[in-house]
């Protein structure tokens, strides 16, 4: 291998002349041509043969001639083929030289290496890019650590490799072939390859970086299309004086304007609450490095008006088509408004990026909406003959009292109506036990997840609760199996959504799915009539996701309370149902003993209520009495419970800590949020936890 790099460069001495003269062995035509006259003097013999047999002598003659013409041919052989050989050597070597400065001034940077990475020759054009004068002979991978030998081509069938590389600020294609040195000797018509084994590598770097630069530009001036909108702009007038409207809608209106011309950006108003925003997709960038602080900046505006005004963003980019980033940005926004408003959502095809989402909602004191939305579901539980209601996995009160909810409306209407839960937590056993053997419900009332499966059929409506992604509803299977879906919630939405529901009534303002199906029943039917335990149900539905009407608790949640109160709903039995026994209490009382205090204002510990059958609604409650502590801002609460780690995260004003879970793959409100990890641990769940809350507070998304 260091003969053939001797030779590539022309620095042969005398005694690797005389070595590489003596190995060359001739091959192909020049071998036939240098061997031709004794090719003839053989035939010369087979003629002076036959001349023999004809007469003798002729023949002896000729055999003469025969004798002579040998002792010349082989004197000429022997005396021509070391000056011939000679010649060859000089060409060869001459003519290498010219193919070494060809290579050696080729634009192209090149280099050879040895089958262990090991830079053998580079031309010039390589010893520019990598600034090291001629002879270096390091291993490639000091100079460019990612390429490691086995990402060289090598003897176990790589034969060519490709990769990116960044080097001293410019950004390169480098190609790695093997190049065969047999091979290469068995394409030479002068030389024999039996004794040429192994093989070098050639590395080519292609300069990408005007390219890359020049796709960067024009990617960064594709347009991206937005969409803002008002999210209180009623709310926020009425908190006004009259004669200071016009004066209030002039100011958001400059300001949005403001800011978007200041991104080179267009911004038309659509509506009175809503623009369309164009602008490029540096713009955006600049946007998201800044936070979208627009969101911040239009709470600023104030005359007099006692209600901030808070916007959502919807953003579409690298669409295809224009329309599809405009249909991008529409999704954006329903998200931003389906999360709780007062944040931008950011969509591609690829992914869907959050920022903001700081604020509570406000509570829209019209239910014109819930009326829409209730005369909606009764058409279509009436066009279909069965309705089947779930909830979300390991159900809570809220989950089951607006499925009763909704099964007392389906039975109302005259059709059959059956709740999907397939395990009964301990925490709602009691509620599920007013149902069972009352001889004024149906048995199947309630199903398991097989037999909802199995009376699916296209003339079924399936109605979701207190859920809107279907990975962890009670029975995501169903989902498939009914063409007709319903979609009741109050939980942010986030990524993961069920698609192409017939009705979506999703509103992250209201404190609980019990509070909006009181408020539907109430639109549904005429007068009508609920009984005791379904008032009973649908109350501690709402007890427990306001913490005892603590928190999320507006006008309408105690309008809504109001109403199944005046259909029997008893205060002493639901609070007789959610009595806990002595080593639940236990159990809640030593998760907030061993509370770990994090960063001063973040309550962290661990529920071990192995022995219950419901440790993770241990972990929910010992979360709620954690922001009891003074100073507290937000709690988690972890538990270990059938191979998951549960976590259960509360907050009152200051922290969203919906958008920590969903770091963590969950979800939930901006003060309720939960998630669950597999495949883990608590310990390593507490430091995914923690990691997640130092970088969340050090780019100032919490």
């Amino acid at each position: 291998m260091h003969c053939e790099s001797s030779i590539f460069d022309g620095d042969i001495d005398r005694t690797g002349y005389m070595y590489m003269k003596n190995r060359i062995k001739l091959k192909g035509r020049i071998k036939t041509y240098i061997q031709f006259s004794i090719y003839l003097g053989v035939l010369l013999c087979v003629v002076d043969i036959a001349m023999f047999m004809i007469n003798l002598r002729a023949g002896a003659l000729l055999a003469g001639y025969t004798l002579v013409y040998f002792g010349i041919t082989l004197s000429l052989y022997f005396y021509n083929k070391p000056i011939i050989m000679n010649e060859l050597v000089s060409f060869a070597t001459e003519y290498g030289q010219i193919q070494r400065k060809l290579l050696r001034d080729m634009d192209l940077p090149y280099a050879l290496l040895d089958d262990n990475g090991k830079v053998i020759w580079t031309n010039t054009a390589f010893e520019s890019v990598i600034h090291q004068p001629k002879g270096f002979n390091k291993s490639i991978t000091a100079l460019f650590p990612n390429i490691t030998r086995d990402r060289l081509p090598d003897d176990s069938g790589l034969d060519e490799a490709q990769y990116e590389l960044e080097y001293e600020g410019s950004e390169y294609v480098a190609k790695f072939k093997k190049v065969s040195l047999k091979e290469m000797a068995e394409h030479s018509d002068m030389i024999d390859a039996a004794d040429y084994n192994g093989y070098l590598i050639a590395a080519y770097l292609y300069d990408e970086t005007a390219l890359h630069i020049a796709l960067q530009e024009v990617d960064d001036q594709s347009l991206a299309v937005g969409m803002i909108y008002l999210d209180n702009y009623e709310e926020a007038l009425e908190s006004v004086e009259e004669v200071r409207r016009s004066l209030l809608i002039a100011l958001i209106d400059r300001k949005v304007n403001r800011y978007i011309s200041a991104l080179d950006g267009i911004c038309k108003k659509l509506e009175k609450d809503k623009y369309l925003v164009i602008m490029r997709k540096q713009a955006i960038a600049q946007l998201q490095e800044s936070r979208f602080d627009l969101l911040e900046e239009v709470k600023t505006v104030n005359i007099g008006n006692e209600m901030a005004v808070t916007i959502s963003i919807g953003v579409g980019l690298d669409g295809l088509t224009y329309a599809q980033n405009y249909e991008f940005a529409r999704n954006a926004i329903d998200l931003a408004l389906g999360r709780g408003g007062d944040q931008a959502v950011i969509k591609t095809p690829e992914s869907i990026t959050y920022y903001g989402g700081k604020s509570q909602q406000v509570e829209k004191n019209t239910r014109v909406k819930a009326r829409v939305k209730a005369h909606a579901l009764r058409e279509i539980i009436t066009s279909k003959d069965l309705v089947l209601v779930m909830g979300h996995c390991m159900p809570d009160a809220d989950s089951f009292g607006a499925a009763v909810g909704i099964y007392r409306i389906a039975q109302t209407l005259g059709r059959k109506a059956h709740i999907v839960l397939n395990d009964v937590p301990a925490s709602i056993a009691p509620m599920v036990e007013l149902f069972k053997n009352n001889p004024e419900y149906e048995e199947d009332m309630i199903v398991g997840n097989q037999q909802a499966i199995d009376e699916a059929n296209s003339n079924c409506v399936l109605v979701v609760v207190d859920v809107n992604k279907p990975s962890i509803t009670e029975c995501p299977e169903l989902l498939r199996f009914c063409k007709s879906v319903v979609v009741l919630d109050h939980h942010r939405q986030g990524t993961e959504t069920i698609e192409n529901a017939t009705l979506s009534y999703v509103e992250p303002y209201a404190s609980s799915s019990s509070e909006m199906v009181s408020e539907i029943l109430q639109y549904t039917y005429d007068n009508i009539k609920i009984r005791t335990e379904e008032a009973d149900c649908m109350y501690s539905g709402i007890m427990v996701d306001t913490n005892n009407f603590m928190t999320k608790t507006g006008v309408r949640t105690f309008e809504a309370a109001a109403f199944l109160r005046r259909n029997g709903a008893d205060v002493t039995r639901v609070r007789k149902l959610f009595r806990e026994d002595a080593l639940e209490y236990k159990a809640k009382a030593d998760t907030v003993s061993q509370a770990e205090i994090y960063r001063q204002y973040f309550a962290i510990s661990v529920c071990t209520a192995d022995e219950l059958p419901s440790p993770t609604i241990i972990g929910a409650q010992a979360a709620n009495e954690l922001l009891n502590i003074k100073g507290i801002k937000a709690s988690f609460v972890l538990t270990d419970y059938q191979g998951k780690i549960y976590i259960s995260a509360r907050s009152i004003d200051e922290v969203n800590v919906q958008v920590i879970m969903e770091r963590l793959g969950g979800g939930g409100h901006l003060s309720t949020a939960a998630c669950q990890m597999e495949g883990t641990g608590i310990i390593e769940a507490i430091g995914a936890l923690k990691r997640t809350i130092d970088s969340m507070l050090e780019n100032n998304e919490i």
